[in-house]
């Protein structure tokens, strides 16, 4: 469970998300992800940071640059746990489903 909180915890933030956004289409720089926001690289780095240790990103060193990019299965926890939750609501509206299909049907069979 720590590792889906930390995720939410770093999905939280609207610059992450813009980051994450960013790194679908691939990979790319500290310097040219700091390009669309008014903040400065060392604050885009921090964001990184979080990114990476909730496993979300990876990067690596190529000289003077740290390209970023998606880490494989980083969002895989919250994807089970959606599936839970989606598996629940199917659930609850399959009943839900089964009463309104038995009111109509009462109701029908009335006078």
């Amino acid at each position: 469970m720590h590792a889906l909180d930390s995720t939410f915890s770093a999905l939280a933030d609207p610059t992450r998300r813009a980051i994450l956004s960013r790194l679908a289409v691939g990979e790319a720089t500290v310097m040219e992800l700091a390009q669309p926001f008014a903040m400065s690289q060392p604050a885009i780095s921090r964001h990184l940071r979080v990114l990476e240790e909730a496993g979300l990103i990876n990067r690596r060193i190529e000289g003077a640059k740290r390209p970023c990019r998606l880490a494989p299965g980083g969002i895989a926890e919250v994807d089970r746990w959606l599936g839970l939750l989606r598996k629940a609501l199917e659930a609850n509206y399959s009943r839900l489903d089964k009463v309104l299909a038995e009111q109509t049907t009462q109701r029908k069979d009335k006078p």
